[in-house]
């Protein structure tokens, strides 16, 4: 693990952060609708949920009025505000990043973890996790989910999965060298671009979410948390932070994670 330290200037949302809106709160919900005129891929993902559990995509101006009419129509029957009933789960919709970089023609996103080590004061640590890769080659016009999201839950529902599950996943160090190989000459990338480079960027996104979140957190001594963030590089080397997930997968189904989440929990203990 690496303690992260303090970069001075502050990245700008749009520099790491596919545009997002939230769907239950209504301003950003009206501005999104208001803003999706053309032709352009969003994806709509639930908060509070995993394993790519009621993830969908938005591909066409057809599914954009389905989900407009469905919003307004649940808004409308919500009971009267002062009884008590539960709110529908937040939603939010995402830019979908569209031209990503490949390896092997597959689509892929790197976990990474932030460790709050401790709240009073606070202590937090980077590890390098692994990288996710799908079973299928991308195609951006696909309907198949598999080809869109890496997590393994939702690979696990390809029928290749179970032939080919030990390459759906690569150590760092692999991916490392692939993009040395492939993708250092070609693109004038610096050598270990992985290890230099796309490392501190993630460490300083993950630092900026975390001053951006401090104040909502518990503090109190002997609580921590590991976190799991997941990264998508575009086919630009542009660094996009997807998500940040409370409760990281810590399975160990094929060979590269039985490498690397046993040191991951061993080392955050």
């Amino acid at each position: 693990s690496t303690c992260i330290s303090f970069s001075r200037r502050l990245l700008k949302m749009e520099e790491f952060f596919p545009e997002s809106f939230r769907l239950d709160l209504k301003d950003e919900r009206n501005a999104f609708f208001k803003l999706c005129k053309e032709e352009q891929i969003w994806i709509c993902k639930p908060s509070c949920s995993n394993q790519g559990r009621g993830i969908f995509l938005l591909k066409n101006l057809a599914a954009l009025s389905t989900l407009q009419a469905k919003l307004c129509s649940a808004e409308e029957h919500l009971p009267h505000k002062r009884l008590p009933h539960k709110a529908p789960q937040a939603r939010i919709v995402q830019r979908y990043i569209h031209r990503p970089l490949l390896l092997e023609g597959r689509k892929f996103d790197v976990r990474s973890y932030l460790l709050i080590a401790c709240t009073a004061p606070y202590v937090l640590f980077f590890a390098h996790g692994y990288v996710r890769l799908t079973c299928l080659n991308y195609d951006a016009a696909s309907d198949d989910l598999t080809v869109h999201l890496t997590n393994q839950y939702m690979q696990k529902k390809n029928s290749l999965y179970s032939q080919v599950k030990d390459e759906t996943v690569w150590r760092m160090e692999r991916f490392n060298s692939y993009v040395n190989e492939k993708f250092g000459e070609t693109n004038g990338l610096p050598k270990d671009w992985v290890f230099t480079v796309f490392t501190k960027r993630m460490q300083q996104i993950m630092l900026q979410c975390f001053l951006a979140a401090k104040h909502k957190l518990n503090r109190k001594l002997g609580y921590f948390d590991l976190i799991g963030c997941d990264f998508l590089i575009d086919e630009n080397f542009k660094i996009w932070l997807l998500e940040m997930n409370a409760n990281p997968a810590l399975h160990t189904d094929c060979e590269a994670l039985r490498d690397v989440i046993p040191n991951i929990v061993s080392e955050s203990l």
